[in-house]
């Protein structure tokens, strides 16, 4: 288990309010921030400012709330958008530009060469306003890896003081991922950023590789949320870093907490099987698996809900075995018979394959059928 050197940054109310339809009030995002704060997210991207003057107002409450996270402000290359971020009293300033050919072309219609140098006279702008600057390639991902390396070796030059590969429209997959970031990071002495799209399903694994290749600083949002198909998913991340990398900093607890927040607030509904916080995550049903887990959870739980702040349930079904119906109906505070038991598993058994949900209710109306019946 190689340990990492990193950093979590969550852009939920950023990037993630870029979800088509999704807008957070300022108190919303005022509990969102909080509660990454209290999980001991270390800096939280609080909005664009130059958007509107409710989101400027949104960032500046964030920044002044003496939180323990550092909280960054997005911001194009343009003085008014600096500026802007700047009177929030945010931290950190994130500059972004396109790098890659087609974006460059399509939005500025000029050499990329040019480009580049408008947005280094805007490091140069914001951090003689005090303020650090983390550089964004947007785009990075299609953008032709030496012009790239020149890029971010001319930001370092500069003072930026992160410099941010973004997959943003979530093209790479795991050994792209690797291969990319080993080079970058061996190529310029400054601390990388991750900040990976889920087009093709693969932004968690894609930010891992990228911590596992040198990045420091990864990006996420909670439930994944974003535009398209959202980001690097907050809660999948966090547990794949405890569980598989032995970082314990962050508390976990208030994981499902969060990501039902986030869901009420966002309008946008978790998957039943979602992993993490999602219903099914610890819903059993295979009477095979809850017998084994009655005896050690371990046996069909990589790691307990009580980590993340979820409960295990034990759903009653078409699948569902005799020592699971026990360990329920004596949940309800029932006693019934061995065979009155039997019974009840089959009426179970028998409601289920009509694709109807087996409800405590339900439940004690077989339960009373099973013991109405002649023995």
């Amino acid at each position: 288990m190689k340990p990492l050197n990193i950093e979590i940054c969550d852009v939920t109310l950023r990037d993630g309010e870029q979800t088509p339809g999704v807008s957070f009030s300022c108190q919303e995002k005022v509990e969102i921030a909080t509660t990454l704060d209290e999980i001991g997210i270390e800096v939280i991207e609080a909005g664009f400012p130059a958007v509107s003057v409710n989101e400027k107002q949104c960032v500046k409450t964030i920044a002044n709330l003496g939180l323990d996270a550092r909280i960054c402000g997005f911001s194009r290359a343009r003085e008014a958008d600096i500026l802007t971020a700047i009177d929030c009293n945010v931290d950190m300033v994130s500059i972004f530009i396109p790098t890659s050919e087609l974006h460059v072309q399509l939005k500025f219609r000029k050499p990329r060469e040019e480009v580049l140098a408008d947005s280094l006279n805007m490091i140069d702008f914001a951090r003689d306003h005090g303020v650090q600057v983390r550089f964004a390639a947007e785009d990075a991902s299609r953008t032709d890896l030496p012009f790239l390396k020149e890029v971010y070796r001319q930001a370092a030059d500069h003072g930026a003081v992160l410099l941010s590969f973004a997959d943003t429209v979530g093209c790479l997959i795991p050994s792209e991922m690797n291969r990319i970031m080993s080079d970058l990071v061996a190529s310029v002495d400054r601390p990388f950023c991750a900040h990976c799209h889920n087009d093709m399903g693969c932004a968690v694994a894609n930010t891992i590789t990228a911590a596992e290749a040198g990045a420091f600083q990864l990006h996420t949002t909670v439930n994944g949320i974003g535009e398209r198909s959202g980001n690097a998913s907050l809660e999948e991340l966090l547990v794949v870093l405890r569980m598989k990398k032995g970082i314990d900093r962050y508390d976990l607890s208030q994981l499902n907490r969060l990501s039902h927040m986030v869901e009420k607030y966002s309008g946008v509904a978790l998957p039943r099987n979602k992993p993490v916080t999602g219903e099914l995550a610890f819903s059993h049903e295979s009477g095979i698996h809850i017998a084994a887990i009655l005896e050690d959870p371990s046996t069909y739980e990589y790691f307990p809900p009580d980590l993340v702040g979820g409960e295990r349930h034990f759903i009653l079904g078409k699948h569902t075995g005799k020592k699971a119906l026990e360990h329920v109906v004596a949940s309800l505070g029932c006693e019934l018979t061995d065979k009155q038991i039997c019974r009840v598993l089959d009426l179970v058994k028998d409601h289920s394959e009509h694709k109807c949900n087996i409800t405590p209710d339900v439940l004690r109306k077989l339960i009373k059928k099973a013991k109405e019946t002649p023995q």
